[in-house]
């Protein structure tokens, strides 16, 4: 039995958690599930969104499966995600964005690979607030040295970009291209007006891209990468990107296979991973049964390959992939109509897509 770490989450976590849960075991994979917990309803009962156990279980364990957290917007506690990441050093943020028939869409044929530094950036959380005694000095000592004055009533974010931080990410995208059998690395960047940190980001991608001749590499100013992604995206394969340019890019290309309903992701370091949808916690819909459980379960299904148990990981893949192609047992968000009264719950949707792994 492989211990992993299974964080619950809140709004619709507990009810998806379970759902993968009892898929993934459908596989005979043999894991020992840890419950762990984190978010807002813990948070009201303990005064911690984050306790300690949830972290020590994730450290213990190496690997862990986790729900969707709320994070409230411009108050209250910062992402818990972001936390765990920078915490547990989870420096690669993997997400696939693939193409299923019967997923409405614009686009067939999708099969596109975000890789996101995950530690640096804009979201590193250095910030300074709008009045403090600490962020005027910082303002007054930026107008004294800068070209550029800053107004004093101005709040400020750090964007940190090092070399070490860059290499690092920009070898796992170069790793994984190699490791799956793709074919190109694109490196995305603003280099050509944030010279010091995306130009540093270019040229390490740069030199690490001379390292592996056997894949193809190029870069793209982040704009453009997003109307080439629009215009032609079977172009592209491996995308890597600075932590805020990859969380808005792997939305855009989550859009382009149907929406966050099937887009799993991966928080990867040296010493464990984190797995994840990349939709959020949709707490208006806590209880109801009713949303879609594929991101997270293809989250499992990433994380099953990670744990090198890739029969396991297929049979759970194709098993999705049938119900969703077959529209029958699916959850109302991937009907035709979304008011469809023939649309299944949340559980009910899991129920089907274990009868296909049963049957295989």
């Amino acid at each position: 039995m492989t211990n992993v770490t299974l964080i619950t989450g809140d709004g619709i976590g507990p009810e998806i958690a379970e759902a993968t849960r009892r898929c993934i075991d459908a596989t005979g994979a043999k894991i020992n599930w840890e419950l762990a917990e984190a978010g807002v309803d813990v948070m009201e009962r303990t005064g911690t969104a984050l306790p300690d156990a949830t972290i020590e279980s994730v450290k213990k364990n190496g690997i862990a499966l986790k729900a969707p957290i709320t994070t409230p917007v411009g108050k209250g506690f910062r992402s818990i995600n972001v936390y765990l990441r920078q915490t547990l050093d989870l420096y690669a943020c993997l997400r696939p964005c693939k193409s299923y028939k019967g997923v409405r869409s614009r686009y067939s044929d999708i099969d596109l690979v975000v890789v996101r530094e995950n530690t640096e950036d804009l979201y590193a959380g250095i910030e300074f607030q709008k009045g403090k005694d600490d962020t005027a000095e910082l303002i007054n000592w930026i107008n004294i040295h800068g070209s550029r004055k800053i107004s004093t009533d101005s709040g400020i974010s750090i964007k940190p970009i090092s070399v070490r931080a860059t290499e690092r990410i920009v070898r796992f995208a170069f790793d994984y291209a190699r490791k799956m059998g793709r074919k190109k690395v694109t490196s995305v960047h603003k280099a050509n007006i944030m010279k010091f940190t995306d130009g540093l980001w270019l040229e390490v991608s740069r030199d690490v891209a001379k390292k592996y001749p056997d894949i193809e590499f190029e870069d793209r100013i982040v704009d453009n990468m997003c109307m080439q992604l629009i215009q032609k995206p079977e172009l592209y394969d491996v995308i890597v990107l600075p932590n805020l340019y990859g969380d808005i890019l792997s939305d855009l290309c989550a859009g382009l296979v149907g929406g966050l309903g099937v887009a799993p992701g991966a928080n990867i370091g040296d010493k464990g991973a984190i797995f994840e949808a990349t939709h959020g916690s949709a707490p208006k819909y806590k209880g109801q049964n009713k949303v879609n459980p594929a991101a997270l379960i293809l989250s499992g299904v990433l994380m099953l390959r990670h744990m090198g148990k890739t029969d396991e990981a297929e049979a759970l893949e194709n098993a999705v992939a049938v119900v969703i192609a077959e529209g029958k047992n699916v959850t109302y968000d991937m009907k035709a109509d979304r008011n469809d009264p023939t649309a299944v719950g949340t559980s009910e949707m899991a129920d089907a897509i274990i009868e296909k792994i049963n049957r295989s």
